[in-house]
């Protein structure tokens, strides 16, 4: 068994790889066939289903269940009560296993609180969508996103402030970070 804690509330089924230094908050259940990396962190009253896969750093707040289907990537930040699905039209009478969709989180996006998440839409790296968004469709690396439906208003920095480009550049005001715009794609060029 790795070092990683688990509150004494919460439940951690066999066949689940948590790695050193995360904790597991009260009242979370972790089910069998998942992978969660190193020092992440999963607030209280959080599930994560078969065969998701969490990276390195990743912090789940409050009330959140991540199901069948989602991966996030290191460094991906879920916000208090946001919402995964994994089947577009799903019926109470009728299993529909075989349909789910994937769903991606990319390195380092923000997901706000009570954001949805349509399943099958990907979020790009670095993204930042705002508390209360439906997002329907995917999302470009550092794009900021906000409302119902999800519109694309702007771009983040890394480091989450906004960043305004001028003739396909941009230099990010917090962190001095550059970045340029080629054919409708942001990059990042301090790698």
């Amino acid at each position: 068994m790795g070092k990683y804690f688990v509150h004494e509330s919460s439940y951690v089924d066999d066949g689940v790889k948590v790695g050193d230094g995360t904790n597991i908050w009260h009242f979370s259940h972790i089910m069998s066939g998942c992978e969660i990396g190193q020092k992440c962190n999963l607030g209280q009253n959080v599930v994560i289903s078969p065969g998701v896969k969490l990276g390195n750093g990743v912090k789940i707040q409050n009330n959140v269940s991540v199901y069948t289907g989602v991966t996030c990537e290191d460094g991906v930040f879920l916000g208090p009560s946001c919402v995964f699905t994994n089947v577009i039209n799903p019926r109470s009478f009728i299993e529909r296993k075989s349909e789910y969709k994937d769903t991606i989180i990319k390195k380092g996006a923000s997901i706000g609180a009570n954001v949805t998440i349509v399943c099958g839409n990907n979020i790009g790296k670095y993204a930042l969508i705002g508390a209360g968004t439906v997002v329907t469709k995917d999302v470009p690396d550092y794009a900021l996103i906000v409302g119902n439906p999800g519109k694309h208003i702007g771009y983040v920095c890394k480091c989450g402030e906004k960043i305004n480009f001028e003739n396909n550049k941009a230099t990010c005001v917090a962190c001095s970070l550059e970045y340029v715009m080629d054919d409708n794609k942001v990059i990042c060029k301090n790698k």
